[in-house]
């Protein structure tokens, strides 16, 4: 794999890598949204989400498209919903395997 590939996923990883940004991509998986429903749904005051959706946008992650005097909010691609529930498959089989690890180690 080239290193402009690698570079590129590493990039995307990392517009990914906030828990606000998550959050975003999990209520667009339900449906488009505004920026004021976004704050609304997450309980954020202030301009932080718009900072957040600024950073997905540049990354081709969401897609925005005005509507009148407001800029509607959507998934770019859906399987982006996709990729995140992969990774909480993943982080469950790790969660579930350090349990194992805890258990046997309490029973020694």
């Amino acid at each position: 794999m080239n290193l402009e590939m690698q570079q590129f996923k590493a990039d995307f990883f990392k517009a990914l890598s906030h828990p606000l940004r998550i959050r975003i991509l999990e209520l667009l998986a339900e449906g488009d949204k505004n920026v004021n429903e976004l704050q609304s749904l997450i309980g954020s005051e202030g301009s932080a989400v718009s900072q957040q959706l600024m950073v997905l946008r540049s990354k081709n992650i969401v897609t925005g498209t005005k509507d009148g005097n407001k800029v509607v909010y959507s998934l770019s691609d859906p399987m982006i919903l996709e990729l995140l529930e992969v990774a909480k498959k993943i982080f469950s089989n790790q969660l579930v395997n350090t349990i194992n690890i805890l258990d046997s180690v309490r029973d020694k």
